[in-house]
């Protein structure tokens, strides 16, 4: 009776904090997702390919501008789908999805830090994902980075089971193990490609090395301790059956039905991607260690603690620490050999870094890892740039006629951007103090050895302050960037007509106003042609000066924060 009330009170105290989790972070991740505006390119592309498969019933292709668009599989569409299914076709409705990927990615790193170590790795684990600053805004986002490094990361877990205990693991739970591994990377693969294969193909390879050296009789020289991963033929033979499989499934279906050349432009999409820098976004080789120890603060500095994997730890606590690191250096140095920069290509270092930050956590916690002074010199630094930065930027709208006479901006769109008026309260700056004070209280906290006391106020403190710069910033920054171009695409979903931009690319003229297929028109056409109902044009004012007199069939309707306004009626239209 008394094993009977233990395991109980166990599965109860389990549900209550995992409920407990999933609440915390639905409040975190879905407040005021649609109070602002998609951003170009990603937000809007991949919502407007969910708008398209809507409007066209066409789900089983992906388009954009109602034309085939090759560059991403469709799982994350469909999703976005779902939502707007929902929540009807909106910001809100793209952006759902991450939010439920947040909730979704705490809960499973949650109960894998539980099962490797304890309940407290666990929430620690969950409170350092949820309290560094790239990690939380990206389920805040519409892009396909949080579906894609959930799979993955799922994938990669069960190819680490695989090695739990080995021997002992039953035939069955053997082949259902090698089939989870393979069925999560298909789906990352049709979430947003082979990418998938390719990263989880390298980290099981690099995992697995130490086995095949002691294979070939060199463990004696290469290798100190026996090899933590070991795999099989029939593993590897069932992983690839499912992969195939699931991953393969919709380009097979994509062949089937006559379009092999969606399949081949994807395949060269992805090549062109590796090769050289798409669409300009090209960088310097050290942008994503950059972009991952300012972006993923504080638990990048945490990290720095645990890049080596403890002897102390378990064994299975080993193998999981062990693939992490490999995980990380993985995706860190092939996105850095990747030509093309952005962002969101290293967002899957965020797992293995947080949980090396929670090992970290764990150890300090233990007494088995000390504090250290660089430790409390970084997080004060980082906070202070930080706290900086908030404040600076309200104060651009204060001094913005100043920095314009100055001439320190050299581009003019820019300078035309800096006109929007934008209203702050003038204690935005707050927030940033508010950061920095609660930082130096936690290293103070830290130095008098209350190191418990010391991480709660530190990531409290930062989780209050990402959620109080998305709620306040963003919205305010869109307006010196894309909101007097949105609202005019917006003003026009409900007129018959045609829309257009020039001399600079966005998907928002699609989504904004709602293109159906019938507003397609070869451009040559609205410009010189008889057209059937009025074509707006949409140009950045310095490219506008410099073509005018290409376009006097063309009236200027207004100018505003750097874009120029045209309109071109059809002849027996009245004119304004």
């Amino acid at each position: 009776m008394k094993i009977t009330e233990v395991n109980f009170n166990t599965t109860h105290r389990n549900l209550l904090l995992q409920s407990a989790i999933a609440i915390i972070a639905a409040l975190l991740f879905i407040p005021f997702l649609g109070g602002v505006h998609l951003f170009d390119w990603d937000e809007i592309n991949f919502a407007e390919c969910a708008r398209e498969m809507i409007v066209s019933h066409n789900y089983l292709n992906v388009q954009i501008d109602f034309k085939p668009f090759w560059e991403k599989p469709p799982l994350f569409i469909w999703m976005q789908v779902l939502s707007m299914k929902a929540f009807g076709i909106n910001e809100f409705a793209a952006r759902f999805p991450n939010a439920v990927c947040g909730i979704i990615t705490l809960l499973v790193i949650f109960n894998i830090g539980k099962k490797l170590f304890d309940e407290r790795f666990g929430l620690w684990w969950v409170i350092v994902y949820a309290g560094s600053i790239l990690p939380h805004f990206y389920f805040r986002s519409g892009i396909i980075d949080p579906w894609f490094n959930l799979l993955i990361f799922i994938a990669i877990w069960f190819f680490v089971q695989l090695n739990t205990n080995t021997g002992v693991i039953s035939p069955g739970k053997r082949f259902l193990y090698a089939a989870l591994w393979g069925s999560f990377t298909g789906l990352a693969i049709l979430t947003k490609g082979p990418t998938a294969l390719l990263i989880i193909g390298l980290v099981a390879s690099i995992a697995y090395l130490p086995h095949l050296l002691s294979l070939v009789k060199i463990k004696s020289r290469f290798l100190k301790n026996p090899p933590l991963f070991t795999l099989r033929f029939l593993d590897i033979l069932v992983f690839f059956l499912f992969t195939i499989i699931i991953g393969g499934s919709w380009f097979l279906v994509q062949i089937m039905s006559g379009h092999a050349d969606m399949v081949q432009k994807f395949i060269l999409y992805q090549v062109r991607l590796f090769t050289i820098p798409d669409a300009g976004h090209g960088g310097h080789w050290s942008y994503h260690f950059l972009v991952l120890l300012i972006g993923v603060f504080p638990a990048s500095l945490f990290a720095l603690m645990r890049f080596r994997v403890p002897q102390a730890q378990e064994l299975n606590q080993r193998r999981f620490h062990f693939i992490m690191l490999i995980l990380f250096w993985v995706v860190l140095i092939l996105f850095t050999i990747v030509k093309t920069k952005i962002v969101h290509y290293s967002s899957l270092c965020y797992l293995p870094l947080t949980f090396l930050a929670a090992a970290a956590i764990h150890d300090l916690l233990n007494g088995t890892l000390k504090w250290r002074k660089w430790l409390s010199a970084l997080l004060l630094f980082f906070a202070a740039l930080f706290s900086i930065l908030v404040a600076a930027v309200p104060f651009i709208e204060k001094y913005k006629a100043s920095i314009i006479d100055s001439g320190i901006i050299k581009d003019d769109f820019a300078v035309a951007n800096l006109q929007a008026q934008v209203s702050w309260t003038g204690f935005e700056w707050l927030i940033g103090l508010f950061l920095l004070v609660m930082v130096i209280y936690a290293v103070i906290l830290a130095n008098r050895n209350r190191i418990g006391q010391a991480l709660k106020t530190l990531f409290i403190a930062t989780t209050v302050f990402i959620a109080a710069v998305i709620i306040i910033f963003p919205y305010r920054i869109e307006k010196y960037s894309q909101r007097a171009v949105i609202d005019f695409y917006k003003s026009k979903a409900s007129e018959h007509c045609y829309v257009l931009n020039s001399g600079f690319f966005s998907y928002a003229p699609l989504f904004y106003t709602q293109k159906m297929p019938d507003d397609c028109a070869l451009p040559m056409w609205l410009f010189t042609g008889n057209i059937d109902r009025p074509f707006y044009l949409v140009l950045k004012e310095p490219h506008y000066n410099e073509w005018k007199q290409n376009i006097p069939a063309m009236k200027v309707l207004y100018k505003k924060n750097g874009f120029v306004f045209l309109a071109r009626y059809p002849e027996s239209a009245p004119k304004e």
